[in-house]
């Protein structure tokens, strides 16, 4: 499903965001959290603190979000997902509907390091990792749950589906950043689905 075109007021938002996220990223990489204010990020991108303020709350929320339309692209993950043929199975749409998303990982690798380092090494930059992904949920769950054709209120499948699948996604971004990013973080996650898929088996086919 092709991106909507987008007007150059619209590009130029989106490229003032990805130039203070970037740069966001390397500073506090290179220098720590602490060590680094929204005057320096501001700077380095050479645009004024009020601008910055314009785009992010915090030099928290500058590290985190990677793209000013997260929400859009959300949505167009979901979107993708839905409109996966019903011959493939539910998993293997969803992990399909995320391959974009983990190409752009691999192709802006140093950044993407960066953001996993400051975020591992920083309790308040996970939080807030965490909480960003919060309004997805529920609308992912919803999505598995009409694709399948269950009611999420009662069945477990669609909940249970996003956290399974949801852990392979965290496993492979880990052993990819584990790994300085010297493999491809779309081929770590296409191992992990097709692990979980086939049931776990332990390595080396050991049986319990």
């Amino acid at each position: 499903m092709p991106e909507p075109v987008k007007g150059l007021r619209e590009r130029k938002r989106l490229e003032t965001h990805r130039a203070l996220a970037t740069t966001a990223v390397r500073l506090v990489a290179e220098r720590g959290l602490d060590q680094v204010t929204v005057e320096d990020i501001s700077a380095a991108a050479g645009v004024s603190p009020r601008t910055f303020f314009n785009y992010f709350a915090s030099k928290e929320d500058a590290v985190v979000i990677a793209h000013a339309d997260t929400a859009e692209r959300s949505q167009r993950i979901i979107d993708k997902f839905l409109a996966t043929p019903k011959e493939v199975s539910t998993p293997r749409a969803f992990v399909d509907a995320l391959k974009e998303d983990f190409t752009q990982i691999d192709e802006n690798r140093e950044e993407w390091l960066g953001r996993m380092k400051a975020i591992h090494e920083n309790p308040t930059l996970h939080s807030r990792a965490v909480a960003m992904n919060h309004d997805t949920v529920e609308p992912t769950i919803e999505a598995i749950a009409r694709r399948v054709g269950v009611d999420s209120k009662v069945d477990l499948y669609p909940t249970l589906l996003l956290s399974t699948l949801g852990g392979a996604v965290n496993a492979a971004l880990i052993l990819w950043h584990r790994q300085d990013g010297r493999v491809s973080a779309l081929d770590l996650l296409d191992e992990a689905v097709e692990m979980l898929l086939a049931g776990l088996p332990e390595p080396g086919g050991r049986a319990r």
